[in-house]
């Protein structure tokens, strides 16, 4: 094993053990690291040293990105990566500074997704209240809970968090005193977010049925503790998971008239955008969607140009003819 492949063996073990890293991250930084210390080895030999890489070995690794044919953004992210590794590096001593910074990021496309409009959310949730009364409709391999998937969007909408957010939510997550939801999110850094009154009654619409149908399948120790969203065919521990959640909300956001292309997280972006549109203050958002960054959260939400003529009419002097 190289010096480099086992630097960047450590610096995971780091992510897993110390900062508490998903799986999901785990997995690209792995393919990241792996990818750029293979290469290291092959610039600089099986004994290379770490202090020896320089800017210009980065600036050739992604240069070997772009003749592979990756996308600026999947560049970007390797950039990323190799940024995060090398910061730990000079953090532990391995080197004395970070050569990373010297090479600048990608320049990407500014793609804002499309958020649905309040009406249109209103519209899929109202029309999954009618698929409850029905009781007929086909999800997640051909069964049919509505209750359940109207919590999903309740909280994904309601909330603001995220699908694997989501997914990790247990029954203890749900404060009911404080109408609240305890949430896990990135680092396992915990926040708490308001629960309202939609979701509330969602949920106690769900819980009996959830009860129920892990005693019936045997998992009556489930019944009060474990996964909040559970998988209607009651499969291992029963939790629900993201991959379900996006093929849960795709289809019901499309029999809901929505475009094809929403997902969990589409629903997170409309989220923080109603919440900016009817007044919130952004900072609040920050601390709701569990964002580190202000920036973060101002990418997350979208002014409507409707919203920014209102906005202007209503604050600028002038604005309008009769206040000249």
């Amino acid at each position: 094993m190289s010096r480099f492949v086992e630097l960047a063996e450590r610096y995971l073990a780091v992510l897993r053990d110390e900062r508490g890293a998903s799986e999901h991250t785990l997995r690209a930084y792995r393919r990241e690291m792996s990818d750029f210390a293979s290469f290291l080895t092959g610039a600089l030999g099986e004994r290379g040293e770490i202090r020896s890489v320089e800017h210009t070995h980065i600036r050739a690794y992604l240069g070997l990105l772009y003749e592979r044919g990756l996308t600026k953004a999947s560049a970007a992210r390797a950039l990323a990566a190799v940024r995060s590794w090398f910061k730990w590096l000079a953090r532990s001593g391995e080197v004395e500074a970070n050569p990373a910074t010297l090479v600048s990021t990608p320049k990407l496309p500014k793609h804002l997704p499309r958020v649905p409009s309040l009406a249109e959310v209103n519209g899929v949730l109202d029309s999954l209240e009618r698929m409850g009364e029905k009781a007929q409709r086909n999800v997640e391999e051909g069964s049919s809970w509505p209750e359940r998937d109207r919590v999903i969007f309740e909280l994904l909408y309601g909330c603001g968090i995220r699908n694997s957010e989501l997914c990790g939510l247990d029954l203890e997550s749900i404060l009911w005193r404080d109408d609240a939801v305890r949430v896990f999110g990135k680092g396992s850094k915990e926040r708490v977010v308001p629960l309202g009154d939609a979701a509330a009654l969602a949920l106690r619409a769900y819980l009996p049925q959830r009860a129920e149908k892990l005693r019936s399948a045997g998992k009556g120790a489930l019944a009060e503790t474990g996964a909040l969203l559970v998988n209607a065919r009651m499969r291992g521990d029963c939790r629900l998971t993201t991959r379900s959640v996006g093929r849960i909300v795709k289809q019901i956001a499309v029999e809901g008239g929505l475009a094809a292309d929403v997902h969990p997280h589409t629903l997170r972006h409309a989220f923080g955008t109603h919440m900016l549109e009817e007044g919130a203050d952004l900072r609040a958002i920050q601390e709701m969607l569990g964002h580190e960054r202000l920036s973060t959260t101002q990418r997350y939400t979208q002014l409507t140009v409707g919203q920014v003529q209102r906005v202007y009419d209503k604050t600028h002097p002038r604005a309008k003819e009769e206040n000249r």
